[in-house]
């Protein structure tokens, strides 16, 4: 489990075509301190298996279902990514439940800067609408995010300058993909309060 504070702004220094998926080489001295074979890296909000790390960088194993249904396909050497290790038990919960599951990729739409901070609008796709409501929780590329304005289509994010200068957010441009899960706690509830849909061994009619 991770908490969307991202802990380092990393790089991708190579990718491999493997066929049915893609290894990823990056690198991110902070989070390879403590990293071994088999750990959890975030990744741009994607949660990856560490298969080699030293040197400041580790590798990572994509399959094609998270090529597809992520950003990390549009990756290649040189693109930054952010990068958070699972939360430890005992640590502050910093920002919200992220499991590093992510739900759809939506698009930057807009940026509005002011003195202090900056709006972001991202497109919201169709089947994540009802997750999504004004001062809740987001993650937006492994970024841990408070939602402004939730529309139909899109939602508003309001950046701070620290969030600007250390994550991938600050660099985004309208156009470009982002990585979304919504709140797992929204589609925990939405499955408890929905009927059933059929018959059970305690409800067989």
């Amino acid at each position: 489990m991770f908490t969307g504070i991202v802990e380092e702004l990393g790089e991708v220094t190579a990718v491999e075509n493997l066929g049915d998926a893609s290894r990823f080489r990056l690198r991110g001295p902070l989070v390879c301190e403590d990293a071994k074979h088999g750990d959890s890296i975030a990744v741009n909000g994607v949660c990856l298996t560490v298969v080699e790390c030293g040197d400041g960088e580790f590798t990572a194993d994509v399959m094609a279902e998270t090529l597809k249904r992520s950003s990390l396909g549009a990756l290649e050497p040189g693109s930054r990514v952010n990068l958070e290790r699972p939360m430890a038990v005992g640590d502050r919960l910093g920002g919200h439940i992220v499991q590093g599951h992510v739900d759809s990729v939506g698009t930057i739409l807009d940026r509005t800067p002011s003195e202090n901070w900056e709006i972001v609008k991202v497109s919201l796709p169709a089947g994540l609408t009802r997750y999504v409501v004004e001062k809740g929780s987001i993650t937006v590329d492994g970024v841990s995010l408070t939602v402004v304005d939730a529309g139909r289509d899109y939602f508003t994010i309001s950046l701070i300058p620290t969030t600007l200068a250390l994550t991938t957010l600050g660099i985004k441009e309208p156009g470009d993909p982002v990585n979304l899960e919504v709140d797992v706690i929204a589609k925990y509830v939405e499955r408890l309060v929905a009927p059933t849909a059929g018959p059970t061994e305690e409800n067989p009619k």
